[in-house]
C-alpha cells in the first residue's frame, strides 16, 4: 500500500505541475524590439517556394510578457506563412516571452503572379506582421519580388514515372537514362521577355538550333542542364552591355535560387553539354556561372570549322571543371573562367584548340584541388582503359594562367599520339620551386618551339579574385605583355586594346579605393 500511495502521489504532483503556469506574465505594452524592421525575401519565381528567413522578436523589459496576438496583416489570405517560435500557421494567440529574452519568427513565401498581376512579369509583393493591436500595435514589414517566369520540365506520366533522354546502354545491357525532354519549334528561341526556368535536361534536337537572345536569362534547377544532340547546334547572341554590373545585354546561365546567399554557390546545377556530333556552337557574351561543369563537349563535327566559338565568355564557381572538351575543337577570345573545383580549364583526350587574351584562373577556396587552372592531355584514362588520341594543336596567345596553386599549367601525354602546343606572350604561373619538372621536355620554357615571349611567376594584380572580377591593375606584369598582330581588337568590356595590348581578357586600368 505504501508503494501505491508513493506512484499516486507521484502522480498528482506531475499532474498538478503540468498544468500550473511556470510564470506569470504581464500584458504586452508595445514596446518589443526586432531585429529588423523590414524583411526582404529577395526574389523567388512565381509558384516557387522561397528560402526561410528569421526574425528575432526581443522583450528588452524586466517583465515576463504576453503578447496576445500575432498574425499577418493579410490574414489568412496571405501569401506568407509563419512560424512563430515552433507553431506554424499566419495567426497566434498569447505568446509568452521570458524577461530579457526573445522568441524566433520564420518567415516563407510561394506566391502566383497571375494571381497578383496580370500585366506585370514582377510584382512586388508585400505584407507585414502585426504584433498586439490598437495603441499597443508594432508591426515589421514583408518584402518579396516575385518574378514570372517560362517554365520548362519533362513531362510526368500517370504511372509515376518523368520524361527522360536516353544516351544508349551500360555494359550490362541497362538502358542510360537522364530526366529531361527535348525541345519543340516553339521553344527554340529564348527571348528576354522574362527567365527561363529548366527542369531536368532541355535537348537541342538533332539538326535544330537553339537561338538565346541578348539579355537573356536561363536558370537551372538543381541536377539540370542543357545537352546539343547530334548535328543540333546552339547560339547565344548576347552583346555587349553598358553596365559593368547589370550586364543587360550579356546572356546569364545560373541556378534558379535567386537569394543573395546563393550568387556564388558552385554545384547548384549541371552543365551545358555539347553532346559527340553536335555543330556550329557559337557562344557570345555569356556569364556561365555556379555548374557543377560550365560547359562539356564531347568531340567534334569532324568538319574543318570549329565546333564551339566562344568569345567575351566568363564561366565561374563550377564544381568541377569551367570548360571541358574531349577531343574538342574550339576557338576562343577573350574568355574568362575562375574558381573551379578541378581544373578550370581541361582540354582532355586530344583536339584542336586556339585561345586568345583570355584569362584561365583558378582561386577556388572551398576544398583541396589537386588539378591546376589548366591541364592539356592527349589522353583520357577510366577505371578499365586508357583512351589516347591526337592534341593537333593547342595555341595559347596572349592569355593569363594563373591561380592559389603554384603549378598551374600542367599537360598530361601520351606517347603514342600527337602532342602539340605553343603558348605565345603569356603570363604563367609555374613555380617548380622543388626542380620536380626540370628534366621533363614539355616544361622547358626556354624552348621557342614550346614557349615564346612568356612571363613566369609575376603577379597579375587581379581586382578582386574572389568576387571573380579579373581586371588587372595598371602595374600588373600582363600590362603590354600581348602582341600586337595576335591580340584581339577589343577586350571583353569593349576597351580598345591599343598599340600596346595587355595579355588576359581585360585591358588593365587604375583601380579605385
Amino acid at each position: 500500500m505504501r508503494y501505491v500511495y508513493g506512484i499516486l502521489l507521484l502522480c498528482s504532483v506531475v499532474l498538478w505541475s503540468s498544468c500550473r503556469k511556470d510564470f506569470e506574465t504581464t500584458p504586452s505594452s508595445g514596446k518589443l524590439t526586432f531585429s529588423k524592421d523590414t524583411v526582404y525575401l529577395d526574389t523567388v519565381f512565381t509558384n516557387i517556394g522561397s528560402s526561410t528567413y528569421n526574425l528575432t522578436v526581443h522583450n528588452k523589459s524586466d517583465d515576463d510578457i504576453t503578447i496576445p496576438n500575432i498574425q499577418l496583416a493579410k490574414g489568412e489570405s496571405s501569401n506568407y506563412r509563419l512560424n512563430v517560435d515552433g507553431l506554424p500557421g499566419k495567426s497566434f494567440r498569447d505568446i509568452d516571452i521570458l524577461a530579457n529574452d526573445s522568441i524566433f519568427i520564420f518567415v516563407e513565401t510561394t506566391a502566383d503572379i497571375e494571381n497578383l498581376s496580370q500585366t506585370d512579369n514582377q510584382f512586388l509583393y508585400t505584407d507585414a506582421i502585426e504584433f498586439d493591436t490598437n495603441s499597443n500595435q508594432q508591426k515589421v514589414e514583408l518584402v518579396t519580388l516575385i518574378q514570372d517566369a517560362h517554365f520548362l520540365y519533362p513531362e510526368k506520366f500517370a504511372d509515376g514515372t518523368t520524361e527522360a533522354l536516353s544516351f544508349g546502354f551500360d555494359d550490362e545491357g541497362k538502358e542510360i537514362l537522364i530526366e529531361g525532354f527535348v525541345l519543340d519549334d516553339t521553344e527554340l528561341n529564348f527571348t528576354n521577355e522574362k527567365p527561363y526556368v529548366i527542369y531536368g535536361y532541355a535537348a537541342v534536337p538533332s539538326n535544330k538550333t537553339l537561338t538565346i537572345d541578348a539579355g537573356a536569362r536561363v536558370h537551372f534547377h538543381r541536377e539540370s542542364g542543357l545537352i546539343v544532340a547530334e548535328n543540333g547546334s546552339l547560339h547565344v547572341n548576347g552583346a555587349l552591355s553598358n553596365d559593368p554590373e547589370v550586364l543587360e545585354n550579356e546572356v546569364i546561365f545560373e541556378g534558379d535560387r535567386l537569394e543573395p546567399a546563393f550568387s556564388d554557390v558552385a554545384g547548384q546545377w549541371g552543365a551545358i553539354w555539347l553532346t559527340d556530333g553536335s555543330t556550329n556552337n557559337q557562344i557570345n557574351y555569356a556569364t556561365i556561372k555556379n555548374a557543377s561543369v560550365g560547359i562539356r563537349m564531347d568531340n567534334n563535327d569532324g568538319s574543318n570549322q570549329p565546333t564551339l566559338i566562344i568569345k567575351n565568355t566568363q564561366i565561374y564557381n563550377s564544381a568541377n571543371v569551367g570548360l571541358l572538351a574531349r577531343t574538342g575543337f574550339i576557338e576562343g577570345e577573350n574568355l574568362v573562367i575562375n574558381n573551379s573545383g578541378q581544373a578550370s580549364l581541361n582540354l582532355s583526350l586530344g583536339g584542336r584548340y586556339n585561345f586568345t587574351n583570355s584569362t584561365f584562373a583558378n582561386y577556388f577556396n572551398n576544398g583541396f584541388r589537386q588539378f591546376p587552372a589548366v591541364l592539356v592531355e592527349n589522353l583520357l584514362e577510366t577505371q578499365e582503359n586508357i583512351f589516347v588520341a591526337d592534341l593537333i594543336e593547342a595555341n595559347f596567345y596572349n592569355c593569363i594562367i594563373y591561380g592559389n596553386e603554384n603549378l598551374e599549367l600542367l599537360f598530361s601525354k601520351s606517347e603514342e599520339a600527337a602532342f602539340n602546343y605553343k603558348f605565345e606572350n603569356c603570363l604563367i604561373k609555374f613555380n617548380d620551386f622543388n626542380n620536380l619538372y626540370a628534366d621533363i621536355p614539355e616544361y622547358n620554357f626556354e624552348n621557342s618551339a614550346l614557349f615564346e615571349n612568356i612571363v613566369l611567376n609575376e603577379d597579375p594584380i587581379f581586382k578582386a579574385t574572389e568576387l571573380n572580377q579579373l581586371q588587372i591593375g595598371e602595374e600588373s606584369a600582363a600590362n603590354g605583355l600581348a602582341n600586337p598582330t595576335t591580340a584581339t581588337a577589343q577586350d571583353i568590356l569593349g576597351t580598345s586594346r591599343g598599340s600596346s595590348p595587355d595579355a588576359g581578357a581585360y585591358e588593365s586600368v587604375i583601380f579605385e579605393e
